[in-house]
């Protein structure tokens, strides 16, 4: 959901650093062919991911919530050749996918896939560290992967959390246990004392999250 006109989100996507052809393959093939092609991140929201990825020398990216592959793809293609991306999803079918259009791009090699619950697969990962979280999964449990991605997370590391907006529906009392969730989160992240973030009005709200 863009919170912006189409037109305004269009002429800065033109003015961007957007993903590869390849990549826009992929979303038109979703949109064709898959049940909630709506959860597709557009090519705004994959430019400033890549440039999250830039600004910051990010080697090591997890990702929660893989859909067909869309943003794993647009990210690997910004990290350097030793760059890793952690992709976690339940979905086999769209899996199927994203692992038919990885495996057609020189970026594919960086994307490790996991398919488990995401929450078992990040007490696996204890231990590891990253340079990036992006956050894009089930709303229930967005708290639950910001309080587990923080441990994984470098000191300088970054956390985007994606939907944080909601379609605008954070704004009122929330009608579903999905919008109460995602206010949970925004009102943890805006109180915590040791974390310093913006919410950034792209698509339909990203939190920019670092530990203080």
């Amino acid at each position: 959901m863009n919170l912006v006109s189409e037109d305004i989100n269009r002429y800065c996507a033109n003015h961007s650093t957007v993903p590869s052809p390849l990549c826009e393959e992929l979303a038109s093939f979703t949109r064709a062919n898959v049940p909630m092609h709506q959860m597709l991140t557009g090519p705004l929201e994959a430019s400033f991911l890549g440039l999250m990825i830039h600004m910051n020398g990010v080697k090591r990216v997890l990702e929660i919530g893989t859909f067909t592959g869309y943003s794993t793809l647009a990210m690997a293609e910004r990290l350097p050749n030793d760059g890793e991306i952690v992709t976690l999803d339940v979905n086999p079918e769209t899996n199927r996918i994203a692992q038919s259009f990885w495996n057609r791009s020189p970026h594919g090699k960086k994307i490790r896939a996991v398919l488990a619950p995401a929450l078992e697969t990040m007490e696996l990962l204890e231990g590891s560290s990253f340079d990036l979280v992006f956050i894009d999964a089930d709303k229930g449990n967005y708290l639950n992967y910001l309080n587990k991605a923080l441990p994984l997370l470098k000191s300088r590391g970054v956390i985007l959390v994606d939907n944080v907006l909601w379609s605008g529906q954070v704004l009122s009392h929330p009608k579903d246990s999905d919008t109460a969730s995602i206010q949970q989160l925004n009102e943890f992240v805006a109180k915590s004392s040791t974390l310093v973030a913006t919410l950034v009005p792209i698509r339909d709200g990203i939190y920019v999250i670092q530990k203080k």
